[in-house]
């Protein structure tokens, strides 16, 4: 297709209806086709796709919105995706162009590749930071957790709720409510009655990836990884902020291996929100 009768294609809302099309634009690029996450991030967040006249979808991405009421304080874009056939002819620069331009103002963050900071530079995102991605068999030590930890109940979203919003520092309401459906597992950290932390389990294809990661410090961190790891029996996946060493020397000893990593970008924001210092590991890179 010319590139004039692409630039003329119309930029659409995507629903849940257009899930599948979704996955097959991740498999036609080389990606897993992911669809319990594209459910989610379809339901949770607002997708944008350019409809092929001789099917399937041209291109997509996913913006999930956080804020209170009728105040948006965060987007996260996801999931930017070019079918092949129409690569380097600049739909995915007219496509963010378009998310910028819709979400007027409001900071947007993402996780970039190599190969796709260059584009979200020129539009104008910044890089704040980096996260690695560690995936394997989690290999317990032996010792006792210096941190309890149970399974979360329907009582405690309201806690979990509010120490969510205080560590990434935006409301998450519309998808964290969504996690006990979503994850196979959700766990919390406690002491004297109060929650310290969570952490998910959600199946992702042949693993379970871990996310999000909210925990009062590095030991509780520790602590909910290894509960999850000792109820599945799945590779574990997470992505971690590299300023968490503590946490990436610890799960690579414990069978954990570095796959890739992601610079952390953000527009309209000099950093993201929110105490880094408590946020180890993102719902999933899409959706932050």
């Amino acid at each position: 297709m010319p590139i004039s009768s692409l630039a003329a294609l119309p930029i659409r809302r995507l629903t849940p209806r257009d899930l599948s099309a979704c996955a097959d634009l991740s498999e036609d690029r080389g990606w897993s086709r992911e669809e319990h996450k594209w459910g989610l991030l379809l339901t949770a967040g607002n997708g944008f796709g350019i409809d092929d006249p001789d099917g399937g979808l041209v291109a997509a991405c996913v913006v999930t919105e956080y804020g209170s009421g009728q105040r948006l304080e965060l987007g996260a874009i996801g999931m930017v995706l070019v079918a092949e056939r129409h690569s380097r002819k600049g739909v995915g620069r007219r496509l963010m162009r378009h998310v910028v331009a819709a979400m007027d103002g409001t900071p947007l963050t993402l996780h970039a590749t190599l190969v796709g900071r260059p584009l979200y530079e020129e539009i104008g995102f910044k890089t704040v930071g980096r996260a690695e991605m560690l995936m394997g068999h989690f290999t317990p030590d032996g010792s006792e957790p210096s941190v309890a930890t149970r399974a979360a109940t329907a009582e405690d979203l309201p806690s979990i709720l509010r120490l969510d919003a205080e560590v990434f520092g935006a409301d998450r309401t519309s998808v964290i409510v969504r996690l006990p459906a979503f994850a196979d597992q959700v766990r919390v950290a406690e002491e004297n009655g109060r929650i310290t932390g969570y952490a998910t389990a959600w199946p992702n294809m042949r693993t379970h990836v871990v996310g999000p990661l909210i925990a009062r410090d590095t030991e509780t961190a520790k602590a909910l990884i290894g509960s999850l790891a000792a109820r599945t029996d799945r590779p574990l996946r997470t992505d971690v902020d590299v300023r968490h060493e503590e946490l990436l020397t610890w799960a690579k000893e414990r069978g954990l291996a570095p796959v890739m990593s992601n610079s952390v970008m953000v527009l309209g924001a000099t950093e993201l929100p929110g105490d880094w210092t408590r946020r180890f590991a993102p719902l999933t890179v899409a959706a932050g």
